[in-house]
């Protein structure tokens, strides 16, 4: 089943269930998804690019998160919570710090890394791989470390 099929499955049980976050955080999804396919000049889009499309609205909330912590915004960091938990369901599984390092170590061994100076090399190459698995962000802390 795609996402966009499970993204509709979903939407009819949260309309029948009433759950009106749950509605609002799926139809939002889907609307990215749409406005992306659009952009792309596409009818539907591949799993790769839904995958990247969910992770942008991830990342989008979990930007929101941290800017209304540190404004003190409990309501909204509350709702932004809430998102994220919904948006989660729809991510695959997240690889594990030892996963991510075994890949980390494959690619700086293939590639011959051996400085911070192969830094956008590596990445570039593992991203690929990782792709909605693992933040950005936490791969680039793990890259940095084992080229360090």
């Amino acid at each position: 089943m795609s996402l966009l099929e499970r993204l509709n499955e979903d939407m009819k049980q949260a309309m029948k269930s009433r759950e009106k976050v749950k509605l609002i955080v799926i139809r939002m999804v889907k609307a990215s998804i749409q406005n992306e396919a659009i952009k792309l000049g596409k009818n539907e889009l591949t799993n790769d690019e839904e995958l990247t499309v969910l992770s942008r609205e991830l990342k989008q909330r979990k930007d929101s998160l941290q800017e209304f912590e540190n404004a003190g915004r409990a309501d909204l960091v509350e709702k932004v919570q809430e998102e994220l938990a919904i948006l989660d369901q729809y991510l695959p599984e997240q690889l594990s710090e030892e996963e991510l390092l075994k890949i980390i170590n494959e690619t700086i061994a293939e590639l011959k890394a051996t400085s911070k100076a192969d830094m956008g090399k590596v990445m570039a190459a593992i991203m690929p791989k990782v792709k909605g698995k693992a933040e950005g962000s936490t791969v680039n802390k793990l890259v940095a470390k084992q080229l360090s």
